[in-house]
């Protein structure tokens, strides 16, 4: 076996997603050199077998570029899947001062760093996906743009009717949405003005807010081509029956084949048709190796218009890619040097479906607030627990993954939460019931810390619901 050292920066489960099914490789020897934001329990184990862990907390980005400089002989390229060092160029920098080759987007292409960007580039690639939208901008209106923000509301059709989002990621977070964040058009401008101008010059958008059912589109690029991966349905709400603020994903699912339940291959076949006007667009019609990885994460809401995009991100999903990894049918290391090679046309996946469920710190999404009183108190900050289930009879611990992520190994030698989502479980099967009965067990598994989880993720009753929201939709 032909041994490559991969360079990663772990920032949570989804990158060690990534690490365990690159460590399930039959055709290299793989050796990590991974660059964690905290002491992750799987990262360092597996890099004590072969391989580097350094602990980096902020993620800097000449910190990380020393870590790779220092092992740049034995490191074959590297793999960045989290937004902030993307966004801040961790790409140009490394291949500029190690020439290794990092596998995500440059910090030109990196289009989630502006959410006004990204409705210039839908209106130029495919208006029809884009809701109606107006920027406010402090450098063009000034700092009091109230009789602007409330003839735009009132074109909309009222507060019910908007979304208010910051130009700059949020993460999942700090998007407004009219009748559950705000109710009124003096609430509305509040919020909006809580993020207006903040900095000296932060740009808000405005928008129609979209009746519909959400869908999340991925896709691996090699510059030339898009190998297109099934949608997956993230819930980015906090509490059951998408109730609460919006997090980073309280987990996921895919079904057996490429269409979500709810999803008919017409309005499948819109999306990748979108999807690829706007790789026409962004790389001009040619070969662009700017675009490497998954460039396109595509947050589509179906509406009774057709699909429309809620956001565009430049690296994979998370929870999302979780649902995608562990039911890869080829090698993934061999699938990131196809992409190095430009001559990756697609990717095979099992005809399996996957469900993706988080446990998350009680801090999270304020549940402590609004929940105390199912919070065990006496549990909070205590170390967290969970299985080997290769150790367990009777479970088929192929259909289990747990992923650590807002999690660290300190020196009593346990594990403890941190402030995000902690850890994640995936389950899998051949069918959406199945595979989370599969993510249910390994989310029992999962002991102290206070964590809870969202319990309706993939759920017969949520599902049907969608199922039904979208017939009303089609007949509209």
């Amino acid at each position: 076996m032909e041994r490559i050292g991969i360079l990663v920066v772990s920032y949570g489960s989804r990158d060690v997603a990534i690490i365990d099914t690159l460590s399930k490789s039959e055709i290299y020897d793989i050796e990590f050199y991974i660059a964690d934001k905290q002491c992750n329990p799987f990262n360092l184990k597996i890099t004590e077998k072969k391989g580097k862990h350094a602990v980096i907390p902020d993620l800097s980005i000449q910190k990380i570029c020393n870590f790779a400089a220092k092992h740049k002989d034995k490191i074959r390229f590297g793999i960045v899947g989290s937004e902030t060092p993307i966004i801040n160029g961790i790409r140009d920098i490394i291949e500029k001062e190690t020439k290794i080759p990092i596998i995500c987007p440059t910090k030109r292409y990196a289009i989630e760093s502006s959410k006004v960007s990204q409705r210039i580039l839908l209106q130029k690639s495919c208006p029809q996906a884009n809701p109606l939208f107006k920027i406010f901008d402090p450098n063009q209106m000034g700092q009091q743009p109230k009789n602007e923000f409330r003839d735009w509301v009132l074109e909309l059709g009222g507060v019910k009717n908007i979304v208010i989002k910051p130009d700059r990621p949020g993460f999942g977070k700090g998007v407004g949405v009219g009748e559950e964040h705000f109710r009124t058009l003096e609430e509305a401008y509040t919020h909006f003005n809580s993020i207006y101008g903040r900095g000296g010059n932060e740009k808000v958008i405005v928008e129609e807010k979209i009746d519909g059912e959400e869908s999340s589109f991925q896709a691996f690029c090699d510059g030339k081509h898009l190998a297109i991966l099934p949608d997956t349905r993230d819930h980015k709400r906090a509490f059951d029956g998408d109730r609460g603020p919006n997090t980073g994903g309280m987990g996921s699912y895919k079904s057996q084949n490429e269409l979500l339940p709810f999803i008919l291959p017409l309005e499948r076949d819109k999306e990748i048709e979108i999807v690829n006007e706007i790789f026409h667009e962004i790389s001009g019609g040619q070969s662009n190796t700017n675009l490497l990885g998954i460039p396109f994460y595509v947050a589509f809401i179906h509406s009774s218009e057709g699909p429309k995009i809620l956001e565009i991100n430049s690296r994979p999903g998370d929870p999302e890619i979780q649902s995608i990894l562990p039911i890869i049918d080829e090698d993934l290391a061999d699938v990131f040097l196809k992409i190095l090679d430009g001559e990756l046309h697609s990717v095979k996946l099992k005809k399996m479906s996957s469900v993706v469920i988080y446990k998350v710190p009680p801090s999270y999404a304020g549940y402590v607030e609004l929940f105390s009183k199912k919070v065990m108190m006496n549990e909070v900050d205590s170390s967290i627990h969970f299985s080997d289930f290769s150790k367990i009879p009777r479970i088929d611990a192929e259909k289990i993954r747990l992923y650590p992520g807002s999690i660290e190994l300190r020196e009593d030698g346990n594990y403890y939460s941190l402030k995000s989502r902690t850890i994640c479980s995936v389950g899998i099967g051949d069918t959406i019931e199945d595979a989370r009965n599969h993510s249910l067990l390994g989310i029992e598994n999962i002991h102290g810390g206070a964590l809870w989880f969202r319990k309706d993720i993939a759920s017969r009753e949520h599902i049907n619901k969608c199922v039904d929201h979208m017939i009303q939709l089609r007949k509209k």
